[in-house]
């Protein structure tokens, strides 16, 4: 499966875009990124990283609560809303970060894009509204490791 990975393209210093196309279908990827038969299988954690709780209210204003388990064993909890969903074009959901409290830290914006290129679609990732540099940069490694396991995943379709 050809996986293409772009450079980076920063709008500014606080926020990422990361782009690539893969080898299938639109309306798969889409599938492939949003259907708990799916992510099941891949579920948007780095390599190495399990996801042994995830629950998932997929419409506009629904929310998700997941737990990623790292490979040392530590738990790191998410949470976000969907605020737009067009199938099979983009999506749009806030992402937040909790604390060992359970408390949320500051609430970023991801923007994802499916873009039809016949049997390939160019997947775009956009997320703004990090506080610092190292922030962002920490987000380019996981999400670059998450869409590699998408894309071992979407090999076995």
């Amino acid at each position: 499966m050809m996986n293409t990975r772009k450079a980076i393209i920063e709008s500014t210093e606080l926020e990422m875009t990361i782009t690539r196309t893969l080898n299938a279908p639109r309306s798969l990827v889409f599938s492939a990124w949003t259907e708990s038969e799916h992510l099941e299988h891949w579920q948007n954690a780095p390599n190495g990283f399990t996801v042994p709780t995830h629950e998932v209210d997929f419409r506009v204003g629904g929310a998700y609560h997941i737990c990623m388990r790292s490979p040392e064993g530590t738990d790191h909890w998410l949470q976000g809303t969907y605020r737009a969903i067009k199938k099979p074009e983009r999506l749009v959901f806030t992402h937040t970060w909790l604390d060992a409290q359970g408390k949320p830290g500051k609430e970023t914006l991801v923007t994802i894009t499916f873009a039809d290129h016949g049997k390939q679609t160019e997947l775009t990732l956009h997320q703004s509204g990090f506080q610092f540099v190292a922030e962002r940069d920490d987000h380019v490694d996981g999400w670059n490791s998450s869409i590699d396991r998408f894309v071992e995943y979407l090999a076995t379709l």
